[in-house]
């Protein structure tokens, strides 16, 4: 009788939320068994669908508690730390909670992480801060965050790849439908606004950020996955590289699917999210990694999600 070749693991920390919802039921379908460990700090229920797989473990907790950690290490040939207080506002009004659950909890994973297991982890390219005009921000580019968030999460990136065996996605801000739905992601946040009420005022609609499809953050984590030996020890922007928008570049993106959307910018006052850069994706490119979903789609499917979206619940704020 022919051995069946044991099942990889993978251990997923905040895979209930806004990527991991996505990721988990991918990484099933794909043949792996997948561990979660999760707060459910929103409430939200969007794993349901993964319970009926044998090869889907889950534990509710937290990222920081050590026997919980190191119960759902064991064994794991990957770990994906998602568990995360993601974006500036949640973490300017929660700065001791967010040092937590971003660097503290990714200490005790290292802790407890043997040399064997690999790391696939998810900051951002929020470090780049402010941009120099027309200069597209690569993986040599200074870091200068203007956010909590952004220089937790570098800190986190030079603790992982410190660490060795690991690999660092530098993401683009995400937009796209996901069950653990988010409205405060810009994309998500205007095209809302589009749908429901047609209009919006811009501030420093100049600004400029890169963006990726959630279906595509997904994507490039198996990508690492299956050409880990090659791209461990390294750092990845990763985003759409057709997709370098201002506000106002992309509302006009938002209008070309619904017309009678009207934005406008404001004469006065300021955004508090002072992120302004272009960035460079042909570091993971030349790896082989291509995204499948343009802003164009992911617009298009936002708008049939806030069809069905009426009420203001799924944010991080």
């Amino acid at each position: 009788m022919k051995k069946t070749a044991k099942k990889q693991k993978v251990m997923v920390t905040g895979g209930a939320g806004y990527i991991g919802s996505i990721l988990v039921p991918t990484l099933l379908r794909e043949g792996f068994r997948v561990q979660v460990l999760d707060n459910f700090m929103f409430g939200q229920n969007s794993l349901l669908e993964c319970c009926s797989s044998p090869d889907f473990e889950i534990t509710r907790g937290d990222a920081r508690d050590e026997r919980a950690v190191k119960e759902c290490m064991a064994g794991a040939d990957y770990i994906i730390p998602l568990a995360c207080l993601t974006g500036a506002p949640i973490c300017d009004r929660n700065p001791v909670e967010a040092k937590g659950v971003i660097l503290d909890a990714l200490d005790v994973i290292l802790k407890f992480r043997s040399k064997d297991q690999r790391l696939i982890y998810p900051t951002t390219n929020s470090g780049y801060g402010l941009g120099e005009k027309d200069r597209f921000c690569t993986e040599e580019t200074p870091l200068r965050p203007v956010s909590l968030y952004g220089r937790l999460k570098n800190a986190a990136e030079e603790k992982i790849l410190s660490a060795g065996n690991s690999v660092s996605f530098r993401l683009a801000t995400a937009f796209g439908v996901s069950p653990r739905m988010r409205l405060d992601l810009l994309v998500n946040d205007f095209t809302y606004r589009a749908v429901n009420d047609r209009f919006i005022v811009l501030f420093e609609a100049h600004f400029k950020r890169n963006f990726i499809h959630v279906r595509d953050i997904t994507k490039a984590f198996l990508h690492a996955m299956e050409n880990f030996g090659r791209m461990k020890g390294e750092m990845y922007n990763l985003g759409l590289s057709d997709a370098n928008l201002s506000k106002q570049e992309l509302c006009l993106e938002i209008q070309k699917q619904l017309p009678d959307f009207y934005f406008s910018e404001s004469a006065i006052g300021k955004d508090p999210d002072k992120r302004d850069y272009i960035v460079s994706n042909a570091k993971i490119e030349k790896t082989g990694f291509k995204p499948d979903v343009s802003l164009e789609k992911g617009i298009a499917e936002l708008v049939k999600g806030f069809r069905i979206i009426r009420r203001n619940q799924y944010s991080n704020v």
